[in-house]
């Protein structure tokens, strides 16, 4: 990702310490295959080392998500996240994030959230970076300080992580690492 940002979106993404983001139209395309007693869904590759590559570089990771589903805790576990809320309707998902800020003495300045449908309007108009997919819907988009080059599932988060590290300088120092 090489794009430049504006000053204003660099001090938000400096400011980010938990990066937040929904599962199903953000991690994936917003596909479902449904098959006997078994769930598939269909992760991007460049988005799960992206959330590796944040927590490499000291940020906290969670995934929030109103659809429970082993696929999602299944890669969540691979992935070593953070956070996994799959919370149902029982909660909203603001409500569920800021139980988790109070838990983990966080703020919503410093929360990046992911979203792409009306669901996650709640999230995205308190964080201090609020991000929508490329593809996400009208609403979501307005609501954020940044929509995605990129599609849920199509590398959005990607974009979004390099973004941060970019802002925060630790991008390069991952670059430098893979080089060798």
């Amino acid at each position: 990702m090489t794009t430049k940002i504006s000053a204003s979106l660099k001090k938000r993404a400096c400011s980010i310490r938990l990066f937040l983001c929904d599962v199903d139209g953000v991690l994936t395309d917003g596909s479902i295959f449904i098959g006997g007693e078994r769930e598939f869904k269909r992760f991007n590759i460049r988005d799960g080392l992206g959330l590796v590559l944040a927590r490499r570089a000291g940020l906290r990771v969670g995934w929030v998500s109103a659809r429970p589903s082993l696929a999602t805790k299944f890669r969540a576990d691979e992935l070593k996240i953070d956070f996994l809320v799959q919370q149902g309707d029982n909660i909203s998902k603001t409500a569920a994030i800021e139980h988790l800020l109070a838990q983990e003495k966080l703020t919503w300045a410093e929360t990046c959230f992911v979203g792409d449908d009306v669901i996650d309007l709640g999230p995205l108009t308190r964080a201090g970076l609020a991000v929508a997919v490329g593809d996400g819907v009208a609403e979501a988009k307005a609501a954020a300080h940044y929509v995605t080059k990129n599609p849920g599932g199509r590398g959005a988060v990607r974009e979004t992580v390099e973004l941060i590290l970019r802002a925060q300088g630790n991008w390069l120092q991952f670059v430098e690492k893979y080089s060798e």
